[in-house]
């Protein structure tokens, strides 16, 4: 049964507990159902409901707020021994990675921080458990590529 009451983007989002862009990349990929109305997505209560797994939008208060449990992880990494010009390079290919250069779902947060002294990259990793191995698995392989 078609629902009369589409809801935007931002809507979804919050009913998610996700950020908007997360929502409108969803859409693009092809993850979640909506339709286009001149510039803007639209979705029906049964598309987000069939996102999350829930029954049906029926079953749900109009106020009640999706929400999926997920895990999160924030590390530290120490890379020693590296110049300052190629922890410059690690530290951008693993930012842009975090951002999502190769799809991730969510991006991966990082900062980073070059010790003059002690020759030493830090990076810190902030985001899902899954996503945070794929980043470190990047950063193990860019870190020893040279050092070997």
């Amino acid at each position: 049964m078609a629902s009369a009451r589409y809801i935007s983007i931002e809507e979804a989002a919050q009913r998610l507990n996700l950020h908007v862009r997360t929502v409108r990349r969803y859409v693009r990929s092809g993850r979640l159902k909506a339709v286009r109305v001149g510039k803007q997505y639209r979705i029906a209560p049964e598309d987000l409901d069939a996102l999350v797994g829930a029954t049906t939008a029926a079953a749900l208060p109009t106020d009640h707020v999706s929400q999926r449990r997920h895990t999160e992880i924030v590390g530290l990494v120490w890379i020693d021994v590296i110049d300052p010009e190629e922890g410059e390079r690690v530290a951008s290919a693993v930012k842009g990675y975090g951002k999502g250069w190769l799809n991730l779902t969510n991006p991966v947060h990082v900062e980073s921080l070059y010790d003059k002294d002690r020759r030493r990259l830090k990076l810190v990793l902030a985001g899902s458990l899954s996503e945070v191995g794929d980043v470190l698995t990047m950063v193990d392989i860019l870190a020893t590529r040279r050092a070997r």
